[in-house]
């Protein structure tokens, strides 16, 4: 029997796999307390929601969302998902980085969505190493930038060297 608990928590998890950019899928078997803890915090400070909720109410969720029987694969044992709504490689970031602090943890990431399209455990490092949305934009406004940095530059260039050969020019006069 369904609960209306239960019919509200397949709705929220049906609403996040719509609404989010980037979704992870990870086991979190054999991680303790401290170190869930902390995991949690990181995906909080980059704006990502990891949840861990029963596989049979995420299946639903799932299926509701259009993902069809797609996942059925990953949502075995003990599987913890982050929610990205903004950026989706926040939650790659994330866990690479809680990774390196950690050597002995057992977090594995299982597969993920990724704008809409599943892939496998494996393009996670893939993704996890691209910059963030804000780093790449950086890099277009300085892309943009050079040219006209060397632009400037060249007229100051020409500017200095005309202003030199007049003022020498009205010294030997």
């Amino acid at each position: 029997m369904s609960t209306p608990q239960k019919i509200e928590v397949v709705k929220e998890l049906t609403q996040k796999f719509k609404d989010s950019s980037g979704i992870y899928f990870t086991k979190y078997t054999g991680m303790n307390v401290a170190q869930a803890t902390h995991l949690r915090e990181q995906f909080r400070k980059n704006e990502v929601l990891y949840l861990v909720s029963k596989n049979t109410l995420t299946k639903l969720a799932v299926k509701n969302a259009g993902f069809t029987d797609k996942l059925d694969d990953l949502l075995t044992g003990q599987i913890g998902i982050a929610y990205s709504l903004n950026d989706p490689t926040a939650p790659a970031r994330v866990i690479r980085n809680y990774e390196k602090e950690n050597k002995d943890s057992s977090l594995e990431v299982v597969g993920l969505i990724f704008e809409g399209k599943l892939f496998n455990a494996d393009k996670y490092k893939e993704i996890s190493n691209l910059p963030s949305r804000d780093e790449l934009l950086a890099q277009l406004v300085g892309c943009f930038n050079q040219p006209i940095s060397k632009i400037v530059g060249t007229l100051n260039g020409v500017m200095s060297k005309l202003v030199m050969a007049l003022s020498s020019l009205k010294e030997t006069k």
